[in-house]
Parts: structure tokens; C-alpha cells; sequence
């Protein structure tokens, strides 16, 4: 071996054990903070072992936890019942279900799991009920007549019968037209046409107490040829809305009717599911003694429930305790639009009524809605409040399609939850979500991830964790994959087994899938090892976005569209004017929230509206020291129905402007405003792509998370930090120390090349010197030729170098001293050829109805002088399975030059890889940036290289498609299908050897 010995002097470091903290480590996370499971329960008629073993498969491959949800494909919009299930019998809450929750308890026990639930079937949002229960579902009904020409109304009101009447309303219409709401693919609803009427201000009038209990009324109007008038009537009711409607009569008890929603806007509707919970499911003191040892959170999925109205009857009251005047005179302007905006996007309504005012009427809604957050917080709450009395915490996806604002309630349970559905892959997206989490201190920002449309059996795990690493980019430190399949045999149902939603959102996770044992475990242990860095200490972020709305959209857009702040590596969340009342949100030493997230400014935007409250808190920071920046000119107002501070509201913006520690600046200059202000930010990014930091600290410890979004990069980051840099590897679970940087000032600036989508990690501490050998020196020049490096104290710094020809060759240590590493060579990269490919097919047993069986697996083999994809291979191109990849190549290179090892690297790798070089496992590798050390396993001669390779399935599943039966129904994919994905190690894989200099530091 050729070493150049270069000897400098080292220091003798003492290392110490690192005390294991309740997190684990970085290379062993403990289970809660490691990635997790939804756990799809077809229902309680399955086999209890079968739920048994995929539990502790899930926990075998490195998952922390499941999220044991009773989806029931069935009694919903998608699917009936399918035959031979009998719902009453093994429901959600019967014996059946209580014997195979504690089951999976028990499992996930004894292999040290933790363990969350649904608080009801399906999406958790209600439980089997008597149907005159109080707390169930309600809606308001609205109803329309118009005024007859001679202006008198005489009779019965219209709607009569439907409810209980809370209102009659008339008013004078001035203008009608037709609003046309557009179709949803998603949800399968065609376009849909809504009527619009403009009314005139002042003429809304409440007639309620004149009805008769007859529902008559008498009352006239002066009408003329340019105006008519229209009653309006709205009836509260139980619609008794079913989350599984089903319909049996088998046991006489409320089993027989399936799951009824409750009311999510009262701590009524919260108690109908906590007496469901107490008397059926915690009778069982077994169920309740294993959920405090093992159970982590009650949780509710995304809110899908459909209504005319959201409603309930606390609503008026609450209403007029918030907002001074009586809501049932305005119901008219918020019948459109105020039900649910997710799942009735078609459908938001008949009739949208509006003002002929300035804001439309916008005011009255805005105070309507926020009477609708006031009683979901009391739902939250009230929940939340139960559920620690049992020692859990309640986790729900927040506001989810509900027409309120999201920011407002995500402190109100103990682990918010969003979904990459909505999220769009949108980092911003997630910034409106995770500010408030962090404000209010909240450990855990859940996110249930993977729900992709028409990608089933097609998501690829590299996909996958490039949705993951947006999320993180975005607050997100908490992975709930949607989700793990029963594995076990079901009604109706053929192989490959029971597929939730009828296949039309990925994806089925279980042993079927060629990657689950082959390569699966890596993506989960880096996605489980990034958790653990991410939920480390609280988050410091730069900037705080005001966002001043009443109801957050479906789908979560961006809202501050410059890349300014991006570019220059500024992070910043969002929160809402109610936001800034928690008791977290003060201003200390010139910081918003000096614990978490320490925001050293905040920046209101011209498209935000504000109140005159809201105008008085910015205010209040302002003289605490805080810099405030109005970006693009004044923010718009923020109606509020009964209010006439219009002026107030600018006259106070007048006064803010012109108050020390209050600035202002153009659309998009944001970054140069804080810039000139000194407000340079804690990492700041200097790169030819686009990286976003996440920065964390804990106690002495600053943690690091970069993520290059979509495209290979290069450039440079400055950290506001001197303490000693470490690499975590989040792949392999190593930590070393950081060798190539500079220091300059009170920074630390670290040069760095990232492929697209991948992701790198670091430590800033002057403490883990005692855990891991770390130099005294380090570099701060380096040729680009150099590969790697590993370091000891012992053995020093042992440098790899390409034998690559090198225009600057000088390697510069901290200390000043050079060194030329120019080598007298050229390239001896080499390219893998000639690869043996053995294809493992997985295919469905002969009995389709055994979904038992993993897969029929027979091989066949092909010769490749390339690596391409299998749908370039005419026997591969509908084939899913495994493929064994097999070359060899000869070492030392023939050259004159003595080399010490190699790197393999590989193209970029989709679905995961094992590699072996002469038999020697590798080790996990970095799908976006597949390199390898492989000179310890070297030998002279030939050599070997095998690469295990799974495929997706959708290849093989997409041509017995006709054959496949989930739940007595086919799957629902559209039509035509989705086209053939590419499968196998496509592209070049090469040897590059080097040579390896010491440096004795």
C-alpha cells in the first residue's frame, strides 16, 4: 500500500461513552421517535395471528410503531359490505374488535412498540351510537322562497317540518347570477351549478319569533319593479351521518347500525365518543392497563364529513359570546361554502348569498367561522383532556377540511398531524402547519405520508423519501406511512391481498412487496435517524409570515411566492393573528418566542389582512424590539361582521409604520431588508441549487438538516456557529467528525456538493469530542479529486484520492500548512460490463383467493452488457419480483500507478439495493448518491460485485388487473390504466480507485 506519511502532531482524545437519552442514539433511535405504520384492519373477523405477526414485521424491518385503524373498505361511499362480513357482529367496539385491539397491544409489547389508535372506524370521526344521542352529527338546513310580486308572504314558511327552525330571515335582492363549481377527480363529482344573489345592505330582517308553531308566518314588503325579496329558513337536525353506514338488525344492540359521526363543535359531540370508549372498549382492564404501558396516541384522520352547513347548536351562543351580536339575522351569508371544502369541493353549496358593500359581507363570515373554531378547540380539548387522564395524548390531522382556519387550533392537541395529500409536496405548504407546532412547543409534527392517487403498487421508495425530506424541509419530524396491509386471507378478496381504498392511493406496505426485506429497512432507518435529529431540542427559525385568514383551502398553496428568503437560506413558518396571544409568543432580547422558534423578525405581506388587534400586537413587539417589515405596501383589512374600524385599522398601520423597529420594503426583497439590517440568517446558503436548512438545538448541541431540492448542486453554508462540525450519517447511522471548512468570524462556512433530492446532516458541538475521536486541525482547502476520508487517532487522517487529472491539487489544513496532491496519472475509473441478471419473478399463486402467499417465485436469466430497465427486457416488462445483478472485474487496474482501494458507485437507485463485494455486505448506501468504500474488501484477482435490486409490483399486478377482487369489488383505477413503471439498476455503475495519503493531525 502507497501512504504518504505526513506528520503534523495530534492530540489525545479521551473518549467517553455516550449516555443513551430517552431518544436512543442517532445510529439506534428508540421507537418513539422512529418512523410508524397506519396499520389498515380489514376488520375484527380476521385472523388475531396474522395481525399478530405483520405487527411484529413491521417492527422487525425498523418501524417504531402502528396506528391500528379499523378501516372497514366498506359501509362507506366506495363499497357495501361485502358478503360473509357481518359488521355488527365484528365491529369497531364488539368483543370481536376488543379481542384483536388487545391482541395487537399485546404485540406490540412484547417487541417494544409503541402503539396509537383511531378513536373510531374508518377515519375515526365517530362510534357506534344510539341515534337520539345528543352528540351526534348535526346540520342546518337551508331553505329559499321568493317574495310574490305584490310583497305580501302568507303561510307556511318554507322547509317547514325539516327541524327545529333557529332561523327566518328576509332580505331585498338586487342582483342574481350563476356561479359554476368546477368537477373534483378525487372525490368524482361532476361541476356543479350555484346560484349567487346580491343583497342590499340593512335589508336583512329576523322574523323567527313571528312564525306560529305551525311554521306560519304573515308579512309584507314594499317591492318594486327593481327589487324583489326572498325568505330564507334554516332547520337544525341530526342528520345521523354515518362514517360506516350500515344498516343491520342482527343483535339489538347499536352495532346494528353502523358508526354514526358525531359533532366536532361541541364537548358533546367529544363525549359520545369517550362513553363509547369507557363502556365498550376500557371495560376491559386489560385493554386499559396495556394501552398506558405501550399507547401513545388517540387519533382522528382527516375530518371527511359532508353537510349543508357545519353546525351545531352551542354555534349561536358561542357566537354571540365572541362576537357580541346575534348570528341568526347572517345566516344567509354563510349557507355557501361553510360545510366541507375537501370533501364537497362541487358542492359547497345552492345558494351563495352576499352584501352590496365593499367586503361583500366577508366580515359576518369571518365571525361565523370563528365561532366554529371556538367550538372545535372545546371538541380538542375535551378529547385531549381524556385522553391524558389515561396517560395518552391525542394526535389529530388539525381543521382538516373544515372551513376554518388551521393555524388556530394545531396547539390544541399534543401531536398535530398533516397529510402529504393535501400538502402537495409544497415546503410552504408545511411551513403554514408546523409554525404554530413549534410556537407552542409541540414535540411531534406527525405527518401522514405516501397517500399518492392512482400510484399504488408504483410509488417508489425514492419518490417516497423525496416527499419525506419536503416534508422535513418543512417542520415535519414525525412519519406515519400510509400503510401497512393484513396480510392474511379476507372476504371476497383475491392476491394480493386486502388493499385499502380499492387501490386508489398508494400503498400497500407488507412482505408482498419485493422491497419489504430487501432494502426497505435502510430507507426506514435513515427516514427514523432523521426523526431523531429533527425532534432533537426546539427549532430555531428565522422569520415569522403573519397570515391573517378565516378558513384554510384544502390544499395547502403557497403563500409567499418570491424565492428571496429561499435563496439566501432564510427559514420561516407562518402564524396566525391568534397565534401571537399564546403565552409562548413574547418577545425577548429582540426575538419572537426566545425558547422556540427565537424568530428575530416578523414580516406582514400586502396580500395578508389585518385587524386592529392584530395591528396592536405588531405594535407591542415593535416597542419590545422586535423588528416588524411591511413587505409590498400595506396589508389589506380584515372584516369583521359588526365592526367599523376600517379606519382605526389604517390609522394604527400609520402609526406602526412610522415606529422605531418597523420597516418597509418591495414584493420579494425581504432577504435584502434583513440584510441591511443585519438579520443575516442562521444558515445561510450560497448555492447554485435550492437548499433548505432546518436547524435544532439541544442544550450544547446544534443539529443541521439540509435538503437539495430536485436538482444537483453545489455552493457554500455559513453557520452561525463555532463549535466543532460533526457528519451524521444518516444512512449508515455514523457520526464523524467534519473536516473541510472554514472559520470566519464568529461562522463556520462549509463547503458541500449534494446530488438532487438528497439530504446531509451535521452536528455542531464542542461536547461529542469526548464521544468521537475528532483532530485537532482541519482542512480548509480540498481538491476536488479527493473521494472521502476516515479518521482515527491512531491512524491520523487517511485521505482518498482519485487518480482523476486535477486543475487545483492543494490540500490545506486550518493551521496554513499545503500540500500538492497532484498524482502523475490518469482516470482509472472504470464501467461495470457484462452483468448476469437473475430475475426472481413474484407472481400470484394459481389460487388467486389464497392472498396468504406472499408470491410463486420462479427465475429467469438475461445478459447485459448495459444496465437497463426491465421494460427494455421483452421477458421482464410485466414481471415483478427481485433482481441478483452479477459482474466481476480485475484488481489492481493494470497501471503503473500503485492504488490503495476503490469506490463503487451506482446510479441513482428507485426502489432500494443490498450490495456485496467478494460476499461482504456493503452496507446500506444513499439512494440519491450510491458510493462506497470498497477497499477493505478488495483482493487481487477478480472480484465480484452482486447488487439485490426489488422491483415496483405495478408492472405484474397491472396484467392480471381484470383478476384482482378487494372487499366483492374490483379496484377502482381509472381507465385507461396507469402505464408500465421502469424497474431495475438502470445506468452505470463504476470503479474508481484511489489512493490514500496520511496526515497525522
Amino acid at each position: 500500500m502507497s501512504i504518504k506519511l505526513l506528520y503534523i502532531g495530534f492530540s489525545i482524545i479521551t473518549q467517553v461513552a455516550a449516555a443513551a437519552s430517552n431518544h436512543g442514539t442517532f445510529a439506534s433511535p428508540a421507537n418513539d421517535v422512529r418512523l410508524k405504520f397506519r396499520y389498515w384492519l380489514p376488520d375484527a373477523s380476521v385472523d388475531t395471528n396474522t395481525v399478530v405477526k405483520d405487527i411484529g414485521e413491521a417492527g422487525a424491518i425498523g418501524a417504531g410503531g402502528v396506528e391500528l385503524l379499523g378501516l372497514y373498505n366498506y359501509g362507506g361511499s366506495l363499497a357495501p359490505q361485502p358478503a360473509g362480513a357481518d359488521w355488527a357482529t365484528c365491529g369497531f367496539g364488539t368483543p370481536a374488535f376488543n379481542s384483536i385491539f388487545k391482541a395487537s397491544l399485546q404485540s406490540a409489547k412484547s417487541t417494544g412498540m409503541i402503539f396509537d389508535f383511531a378513536l373510531g372506524p374508518s377515519q375515526g370521526q365517530g362510534v357506534p351510537a344510539k341515534p337520539n344521542d345528543e352528540g351526534l352529527h348535526w346540520d342546518l338546513a337551508p331553505f329559499n322562497v321568493s317574495v310574490p310580486p305584490n310583497g305580501t308572504y302568507n303561510g307556511q314558511i318554507p322547509g317547514w317540518g325539516t327541524g327545529e327552525l333557529v332561523s327566518l330571515v328576509s332580505a331585498r335582492v338586487v342582483n342574481t347570477s350563476t356561479i359554476v363549481n368546477p368537477a373534483s377527480r378525487l372525490f368524482f363529482t361532476p361541476a356543479n351549478n350555484a346560484t349567487r344573489l346580491v343583497l342590499a345592505v340593512g335589508s336583512l330582517v329576523d322574523h323567527t319569533d313571528a312564525v306560529s308553531v305551525d311554521g306560519k308566518v304573515s308579512l309584507s314588503f314594499n317591492v318594486s319593479e327593481h327589487s324583489t325579496y326572498r325568505l330564507f329558513a334554516y332547520y337544525q337536525y341530526q342528520d345521523l351521518v354515518k362514517n360506516l353506514d350500515i344498516q343491520e338488525s342482527s343483535t339489538g344492540s347499536i352495532f346494528d347500525n353502523g358508526s354514526y359521526t358525531v359533532d366536532h363543535f361541541s364537548a358533546r359531540g367529544a363525549q359520545t365518543t369517550i362513553d363509547f370508549w369507557e363502556n365498550y372498549i376500557l371495560i376491559d382492564t386489560d385493554i386499559k392497563s396495556l394501552l398506558q404501558e405501550v399507547g401513545r396516541y388517540g387519533w382522528e384522520d382527516s375530518i371527511e364529513i359532508k353537510s349543508n352547513i357545519s353546525w351545531s347548536p352551542s354555534l349561536p351562543d358561542i357566537f354571540e359570546q365572541i362576537n357580541g351580536y346575534q348570528l341568526r339575522k347572517y345566516l344567509p351569508l354563510v349557507m355557501y361554502g361553510n360545510n366541507n371544502p375537501g370533501v364537497q369541493p362541487s358542492y359547497p353549496g345552492n345558494l351563495e348569498c352576499v352584501l352590496d358593500r365593499e367586503d361583500q359581507g366577508q366580515g359576518y363570515v369571518n365571525d361565523f367561522r370563528a365561532a366554529l373554531e371556538k367550538g372545535y378547540q372545546v371538541y380538542l380539548d375535551t378529547l385531549s383532556a381524556w385522553l391524558d387522564g389515561l396517560g395518552l395524548g391525542y394526535s389529530a390531522q388539525v381543521s382538516y377540511n373544515l372551513p376554518i382556519n388551521m393555524e388556530v387550533n394545531i396547539n390544541h392537541v399534543i401531536a398535530p398531524e398533516c397529510e402529504s395529500l393535501a400538502f402537495n409536496n409544497n415546503i410552504d405548504g408545511y411551513r403554514q402547519f408546523s409554525g404554530v407546532a413549534n410556537l407552542a412547543q409541540k414535540n411531534v409534527i406527525s405527518n401522514e405520508m405516501g397517500a399518492n392517487l392512482e400510484k399504488a403498487f408504483a410509488l417508489p421508495v425514492s419518490e417516497l423519501l423525496g416527499q419525506i425530506n419536503t416534508a422535513f424541509a418543512g417542520g415535519v419530524n414525525q412519519i406515519v406511512l400510509h400503510g401497512q396491509s393484513y396480510t392474511g386471507n379476507y372476504h371476497k378478496t383475491t392476491w394480493p391481498g386486502y388493499t385499502s381504498f380499492f387501490m386508489l392511493f398508494a400503498e400497500s406496505y407488507y412482505n408482498k412487496q419485493p422491497a419489504w426485506g430487501h432494502g426497505f429497512s435502510d430507507a426506514i432507518d435513515y427516514i427514523s435517524r432523521n426523526q431523531y435529529i429533527l425532534q432533537a431540542g426546539q427549532p430555531r427559525t428565522d422569520i415569522a409570515l403573519y397570515n391573517g385568514v378565516s378558513m384554510t383551502g384544502p390544499q395547502l398553496e403557497t403563500l409567499y411566492s418570491a424565492d428571496d428568503m429561499i435563496n439566501a437560506g432564510y427559514t420561516y413558518t407562518y402564524l396566525s393573528p391568534a397565534n401571537l396571544n399564546l403565552s409562548q409568543a413574547s418577545v425577548a432580547g429582540g426575538l419572537l418566542a426566545p425558547h422556540s422558534p427565537a424568530y428575530k423578525a416578523i414580516v406582514v405581506t400586502s396580500d395578508q389582512n389585518v385587524t386592529l388587534a392584530g395591528v396592536n400586537k405588531l405594535q407591542q413587539y415593535a416597542d419590545a424590539g422586535l423588528p416588524v417589515i411591511l413587505s409590498g405596501g400595506f396589508p389589506g383589512y380584515y372584516p369583521n361582521g359588526e365592526a367599523t374600524d376600517k379606519a382605526a385599522v389604517y390609522a394604527a398601520l400609520e402609526a406602526l409604520r412610522s415606529s422605531p423597529n418597523v420597516y418597509t420594503t418591495g414584493f420579494g426583497q425581504i432577504a435584502s431588508k434583513l440584510e441591511q439590517l443585519n438579520l443575516t440568517p442562521r444558515v445561510a446558503v450560497h448555492s447554485d441549487g435550492t437548499w433548505y436548512p432546518v436547524l435544532r438545538t439541544d442544550n450544547n448541541t446544534d443539529y443541521l438538516f439540509i435538503f437539495s431540492k430536485d436538482s444537483a448542486s453545489q455552493g457554500n453554508l455559513t453557520v452561525s456557529s463555532t463549535k466543532t462540525p460533526y457528519l451524521l450519517d444518516s444512512w449508515t447511522g455514523k457520526r464523524s467528525p467534519f473536516l473541510h471548512y472554514k472559520r470566519s468570524g464568529n461562522t463556520t462556512v462549509i463547503p458541500l456538493h449534494l446530488a438532487a433530492n438528497q439530504t446531509i446532516a451535521f452536528a455542531f458541538s464542542n461536547e461529542l469530542k469526548y464521544e468521537i475521536e475528532t483532530p485537532s486541525l482541519h482542512a480548509s482547502r480540498v481538491p476536488s479529486t479527493v473521494l472521502g476520508y476516515n479518521y482515527s487517532t491512531p491512524g491520523g487522517l487517511l485521505l482518498h484520492t482519485s487518480t482523476d487529472p486535477c486543475n487545483d491539487c492543494v490540500f490545506q489544513l486550518s493551521n496554513g500548512t499545503t500540500y500538492d496532491l497532484a498524482l502523475n496519472s490518469t482516470s482509472l475509473t472504470s464501467h461495470l460490463r457484462n452483468w448476469t441478471l437473475i430475475a426472481e419473478h413474484w407472481e400470484a399463486p394459481n389460487n388467486m383467493s389464497d392472498a396468504t402467499t406472499q408470491a410463486m417465485k420462479r427465475n429467469t436469466t438475461h445478459h447485459l452488457d448495459t444496465l437497463v430497465s426491465w421494460l427494455e427486457i421483452p421477458a421482464l416488462q410485466n414481471a415483478s419480483g427481485l433482481g441478483y445483478y452479477l459482474s466481476t472485474f480485475t484488481w489492481p487496474p493494470n497501471s503503473a500507478y500503485d492504488v490503495d482501494g476503490a469506490y463503487l458507485t451506482f446510479p441513482r437507485i428507485a426502489q432500494g439495493i443490498k450490495v456485496s463485494v467478494n460476499g461482504h455486505d456493503v452496507g446500506p448506501l444513499d439512494f440519491t448518491n450510491p458510493k462506497v468504500d470498497i477497499g477493505p474488501y478488495l483482493t487481487n484477482g477478480t472480484n465480484a460485485v452482486t447488487a439485490i435490486v426489488p422491483s415496483l409490483m405495478w408492472n405484474y399486478i397491472r396484467s392480471i388487473y381484470d383478476e384482482i377482487e378487494i372487499s366483492g369489488i374490483a379496484p377502482l383505477l381509472s381507465d385507461p390504466l396507469p402505464e408500465l413503471v421502469d424497474n431495475g439498476l438502470i445506468g452505470e455503475v463504476k470503479i474508481v480507485p484511489y489512493v490514500t495519503s496520511r496526515f497525522m493531525i
